[in-house]
């Protein structure tokens, strides 16, 4: 089954911290972009961060400094350190494949998994 599904959301307090996780079924990550985007209810999908086929990354203003996008072929993979967590971060996390950074994640289509919400509040 061709499909991507995330792990790793959750409940954090400002200033904590998260690891979400990507897993890849069915494709090879290696032959694709890679991207990470927020989905806030009411708003336009942010796409945050993400890695092209060449290897070179890009993040969304919103987090650059705090959040890292990585990942890991051999496991077919990635993922996205979230440090610093801001109540402005509350959302839900999607992962996404695509031919090319399409707007940082956010119009990659290709392959888009189900999300994980991520809620930072004191």
């Amino acid at each position: 089954q061709v499909q991507l599904v995330e792990s790793g959301g959750g409940s954090v307090q400002p200033g904590d911290s998260l690891r979400l996780s990507c897993a890849a079924s069915g494709f090879t990550l290696d032959h694709y972009a890679v991207g990470w985007v927020r989905q806030v209810p009411g708003e336009e999908r942010e796409g945050l961060a993400c890695i092209n086929r060449s290897g070179d990354v890009d993040y969304a203003e919103s987090v650059e400094g705090r959040f890292t996008i990585s990942k890991d072929s051999a496991r077919n993979m990635f993922y996205l350190q979230m440090n610093n967590l801001k109540t402005e971060d509350t959302g839900v996390y999607s992962c996404a494949a695509d031919g090319a950074c399409f707007k940082l994640g956010a119009y990659m289509n290709a392959y888009r998994g189900q999300g994980t919400q991520v809620t930072v509040s004191s």
